[in-house]
């Protein structure tokens, strides 16, 4: 028979590490643009208003530079138009001094034309300086024209500048063929590294996904390995935690299996034998067929148990159980349970012991609270020591009840106190000697008092014994009168709570 196996695609659009390699990819180029973007920007527009204010400051200093030294502007002058690239023109009474930076001497006829149209402007104005940024279609590029008197020495002296505003043309391609390397470096390094962190973040995943696959082959002893990263180590935990859980649970329903098909075997078995021999032997002897008889029927009393068991844990675990409420004497109830178990005390020699306190009312199931006891002290008569001596106790501690019932058996190791309240466990004490049972007795327990809302568990030392216990809500004694009213609130009450804790 072929098997099919799910072809991967070459490229799944779908999955962590190709969204996170195109993500990185995505975010790197939008970083370019915005780089792009912002080059254009400061290029033109920033560029222009930080080459302004430059050149102004750069006036400034030159008028003040004129009227400390008029010998020394000349020399200063030079340098400042070559450090700034602008041109700059002073008339005096006596002379007039041009120094052009803008090394583009064929444009000093139309610096001369900028100088007469911002001259003029500053003869209009009231003011002592003037500026104008020109940006004629007749000019090659924008061009901030400024002019300012200067009155020293007393005479009156005139300062004009002249500054390109556009950077240089070679200098823009320069600055634009950098930045397309730059940009093709970051877009390679950024897919690499969006590459090699998408594997990185995906590669625990993946060693998650084959230890998954793997455990759902039943292979147990696979291991989680989450890496670095918490939330991958978190979830290693858990899934290691689970695969731990579910060899345990798979374990103890190989055993339950084999339990119940020995418990089922047995007395089938022994039914079978008997009733042959009823036919065969011992139908004419009353005495002889009365026994046979006998046999018959305890054993299909423990064959009604077993499957009464396996009935409640289903019923319990469908929530499929009808509950009887009532306020009774949780006292009275633990007492009938001991006298039922006081006929091992003279047959098999058992010592059990019963510790009660006054009476003490509670609301619930009696049968099932009974039920629960019975578990208990058929659990402890079970596992108790070699001395057979057993204690059942009734404490009140305020408004609570506790029955405990204790035995100095061989105890429960630590690391299986957790389990003992799961279906089909089975204590390690199996491997030490022969117990009878499904391993549904302590399941059961725990779902008829989940469902009381009542705390339980379990105190327990290896080699030690183990105190098995449960506490209930104590109520006050009804009285006849309103008994119906009292059951009706109570009833209602636990409902309550029943819901919220399904909810």
């Amino acid at each position: 028979m072929a098997v099919y196996k799910e072809e991967k695609p070459i490229l799944d659009t779908n999955s962590i590490k190709t969204t996170t390699l195109f993500s990185f990819v995505v975010f790197a180029l939008f970083m370019l643009f915005v780089l792009w973007g912002l080059a254009n920007f400061f290029l033109s527009t920033y560029y222009e208003k930080a080459r302004s204010d430059e050149v102004i400051n750069a006036a400034s200093v030159l008028e003040t530079q004129f009227r400390q030294d008029r010998d020394d502007f000349p020399a200063y002058a030079i340098q400042t138009a070559s450090a700034n690239g602008i041109y700059i023109r002073l008339d005096t009474p006596k002379e007039s001094i041009v120094l052009d930076g803008t090394r583009a001497v064929s444009e000093e006829e139309n610096f001369s034309e900028d100088v007469k149209r911002i001259s003029s402007v500053l003869f209009e104005s009231s003011s002592n300086s003037v500026r104008e940024i020109r940006n004629d279609a007749s000019q090659s590029q924008p061009k901030l024209l400024y002019a300012s008197l200067i009155r020293a020495f007393g005479e009156e002296n005139y300062l004009y500048i002249v500054a390109p505003l556009n950077p240089d043309p070679a200098t823009i391609r320069i600055l634009r063929n950098m930045l397309l390397y730059i940009s093709i470096i970051v877009l390679i390094v950024s897919t690499v590294l969006a590459f090699m962190l998408s594997r990185r973040i995906t590669l625990p995943i993946e060693n998650l996904t084959r230890a998954a696959t793997e455990l759902s082959t039943g292979n147990y002893n696979v291991k989680f390995d989450g890496s670095t990263f918490t939330e991958t180590r978190e979830l290693a935990k858990a899934l290691n935690k689970a695969s731990y859980e579910m060899e345990k649970t798979d374990f103890y329903q190989r055993e339950i299996i084999a339990n119940v098909s020995h418990d089922l075997k047995t007395p089938l078995t022994m039914i079978r034998s008997y009733a042959e021999k009823i036919m065969d032997i011992s139908g004419d002897d009353s005495k002889k067929r009365n026994a046979d008889l006998a046999v018959i029927i305890n054993e299909t009393e423990r064959l009604n148990k077993l499957v009464g068991d396996i009935l409640s844990v289903s019923n319990l675990q469908s929530n499929n159980i009808e509950l009887h409420m009532e306020t009774f004497d949780i006292t009275e109830a633990a007492r009938d349970v001991f006298e039922s178990f006081k006929v091992l005390s003279s047959s098999e020699g058992f010592k059990i012991q019963f510790h009660p306190c006054k009476a003490c009312f509670v609301v619930g199931d009696r049968t099932r609270i009974m039920q629960v006891m019975s578990n208990f002290l058929d659990n402890a008569v079970k596992y108790s020591g070699d001395d057979k001596f057993i204690e059942i106790k009734l404490v009140r501690s305020g408004k609570k009840v506790g029955f405990h019932c204790i035995d100095h058996g061989i105890g429960i190791p630590s690391d299986e106190i957790a389990h003992v309240w799961d279906k089909y466990y089975r204590t390690s004490a199996n491997h030490e000697r022969s117990i009878e049972g499904t391993g549904l007795g302590l399941a059961i327990v725990k779902g008829i008092l989940n469902l009381h809302n009542a705390k339980f568990g379990v105190d327990s030392r290896e080699g030690k014994g183990s105190d098995f216990w449960f506490e209930l809500d104590t109520v006050k004694k009804p009285n006849k009168k309103n008994l119906k009213n009292t059951l009706e609130i109570e009833r209602a009450e636990l409902e309550r709570k029943k819901n919220g804790q399904e909810s």
